[in-house]
């Protein structure tokens, strides 16, 4: 649903993948946006309404994302297609991260995009860091890549933890990725990807890029 700049991105790349795409959207001339050699289906009408559902085949779909501008319009759409036509796979873009949480409680996967968009802009901004590799849905946990000052080698992986508090989901060693143990030993050229809670992400990196302090050991 909404065949915005996002909508038209997300069903030109599913056609391009190989599945069948219906887009809804109740301003015709929005479906001017789609390439000329896209072969799904255009629906006219509201992305809540069980008709213009129907007409796009939700009863047969596997998935469906609510993208258009308005947060009302994308929660009750996604209620709709969970509630009644029963579909698992549902996604819906919300602006306000505070309501975002709320949905994602009931059960409805939201992607809060104001706090995405932030982490993106800071991510370009301050490039040496923590690259979020993915978030979860509420935006509270992130996994991230994160820089390791040489300092660090020699340190075991349950120092680390404990003294940044968060925990490690895997090391990339010499191109293989493998999940260490608490008693494994950091060694140069290791690359960390760490579980932690979004907004320590900065605190955590900190401690991780500086030389850990000798009575810390």
């Amino acid at each position: 649903m909404g065949a915005g700049r996002v909508g038209v991105t997300l069903a030109e790349t599913l056609e391009s993948k190989g599945h069948s795409v219906a887009i809804i959207d109740q301003n015709p001339e929005a479906f001017r946006r789609l390439s000329d050699d896209f072969a799904g289906s255009r629906v006219t009408g509201m992305g809540f309404d069980r008709e213009a559902l129907k007409q796009a085949g939700i009863e047969d779909a596997y998935a469906f994302a609510a993208v258009s501008s308005g947060d009302n319009s994308n929660i009750i759409a996604a209620r709709v297609v969970r509630e009644v036509f029963g579909i698992d796979n549902v996604v819906a873009r919300i602006y306000d991260p505070g309501r975002a949480q709320i949905y994602q409680r009931l059960g409805i996967t939201t992607v809060a995009t104001v706090r995405w968009t932030a982490d993106q802009v800071l991510r370009r901004m301050m490039p040496t860091g923590a690259a979020s590799e993915y978030r979860d849905a509420s935006g509270g946990v992130s996994l991230c890549e994160m820089d390791l000052h040489e300092g660090w080698i020699g340190h075991t992986v349950r120092q680390l933890q404990n003294l940044a508090k968060t925990r490690i989901a895997y090391i990339t060693r010499f191109g293989d990725a493998y999940i260490p143990s608490p008693l494994d030993v950091l060694q140069e050229n290791d690359v960390l990807h760490v579980i932690v809670y979004t907004e320590h992400i900065n605190e955590v990196q900190r401690i991780l890029a500086t030389v850990p302090k000798p009575e810390e050991d």
